[in-house]
């Protein structure tokens, strides 16, 4: 078996060795070899069991998964917002018309049902390949995965050839990584350019939809498109045919579009589509709505200013008295979006309760103050322990208040110093409802 992480190996295994960001796999081949290694694949040095010396180990990777992966049809989902809700809903559309498709992305790897939680919205390449592996095994169709700008930058999915690649959008995120916007473009233009050989479907209506516009492409979008989009209530317009939808905000008018397009590509008729289209939900933690008294709750995963301006413009068209905002913003991440993000809950809400969101080892009251640097507003207080954070929002309600708590979504843990401690705006809700 090709292992890329030496805590993995067991008697008989090979070990390569990748380059990561942080991490050098050659600094683990003496412990690859202590746990049973017999073989490695390295770019460097030399060892006393056999080894094989390539100019790249991540190219020598994805040109052997490429020769072993199975005959399956891949669905790719870029973007910075709408990649999960996108995703979820062709994953579930499609098993619903009896085509078998897994999923793997933010929410974890499903089958029929979530076989596991993953520590990366796309897995290493190896452990992708495993998941791709086990779909076929279990006779499924097709695969609809998210893919990530760190997983595109990082190679992570370049033994993959794509059958469909869709974009949804591109703002502000992960600038603690990319070093400018145009390199966070560039990036995400490798899942169109080099590694879908199907139909690449463009949001026409980004500023950025040109960049996109590479090869055997489609458009779509309120501006003049070849799907051609338009937001009628709860209803989704597609090239004039009406597809009713239980997903509420703009937003997830563009994200059910890519799955009537789908499925349209899969010459599925619209009649059986708009059977479809009625029942699918949105994913856990987007827009996941809870009655309160004569309230109303949301939780959502936006954690990037376009995707939290995006949940309170929907929120704020629901009938409604005032509406209280909690968020938080992650530590380790990308700081310059935090005072835009603190900028938007507070003028866009009647309160705002500013907390922690998975701060890892920065100090969270300077994560808090820079959310709202240069800000002169009173509508707004700063509470950094969560579960109290949301104690107070759900405390605030009054008659027929919303309460969008934003951020964490479906997960169930918080990152606090270099540990993972269970946490769920689900579960704490819960206990004041």
């Amino acid at each position: 078996m090709l292992r890329s992480n030496s805590k993995d190996i067991q008697k008989g295994d090979t070990f390569i060795a990748l380059k990561g960001e942080s991490v050098d796999g050659h600094d683990y081949i003496n412990e690859a070899i202590q746990n049973g290694a017999v073989r490695v694949i390295v770019e460097k040095g030399n060892y006393n069991i056999e080894t094989v010396k390539v100019k790249s180990t991540i190219d020598y990777l994805n040109s052997y998964l490429r020769a072993i992966m199975p005959n399956i049809k891949i669905i790719g989902i870029t973007g910075t917002n709408g990649k999960t809700t996108t995703a979820y809903l062709i994953y579930e559309a499609l098993n619903m018309l009896n085509i078998k498709c897994a999923y793997i992305g933010t929410i974890g790897f499903y089958l029929d049902k979530k076989i596991k939680d993953l520590n990366n919205t796309t897995p290493g390449n190896i452990e992708l390949y495993e998941y791709i592996k086990m779909a076929y095994d279990n006779n499924y169709n097709y695969i609809v995965m998210e893919v990530s700008s760190h997983a595109l930058k990082q190679k992570r999915c370049d033994f993959i050839d794509f059958s469909y690649a869709i974009f949804t959008n591109l703002t502000e995120d992960h600038l603690d990584y990319h070093k400018d916007m145009s390199d966070y473009m560039e990036t995400k233009k490798i899942l169109f350019e080099k590694l879908c050989k199907g139909i690449n479907i463009i949001n026409n209506d980004s500023a950025y939809a040109l960049n996109y516009k590479i090869n055997n492409y489609v458009t779509y979008g309120f501006t003049k498109s070849d799907y051609n989009i338009v937001e009628f209530k709860k209803n989704v317009i597609v090239n004039n045919v009406k597809y009713k939808t239980n997903l509420i905000g703009k937003h997830n008018v563009y994200n059910m579009s890519c799955v009537i397009i789908i499925l349209l590509l899969l010459n599925i008729d619209s009649k059986t589509i708009q059977n479809v289209t009625k029942k699918l939900l949105p994913p856990p933690g987007r827009l996941e709505c809870l009655k309160y008294k004569t309230n109303f709750i949301y939780i959502d995963y936006a954690h990037t200013p376009d995707a939290v301006l995006k949940a309170i413009e929907t929120v704020s068209k629901i009938k409604h008295n005032r509406l209280i905002t909690i968020l938080g913003c992650g530590g380790r991440r990308d700081p310059y979006k935090r005072p835009i993000m603190g900028m938007i809950a507070i003028n866009n809400s009647s309160y705002t309760i500013i907390t922690s969101d998975n701060p890892r080892d920065e100090d969270p009251n300077t994560i808090a103050k820079q959310m709202v640097q240069g800000l002169d507003n009173s509508n707004y207080e700063i509470i950094l322990n969560r579960a109290k954070a949301i104690k107070k929002g759900i405390q605030l309600l009054q008659k027929n208040d919303i309460l969008l708590v934003l951020g964490k979504g479906h997960e169930d843990y918080q990152f606090v110093g270099n540990r993972k401690i269970h946490f769920s705006d689900l579960e704490q809700i819960k206990k004041y409802i």
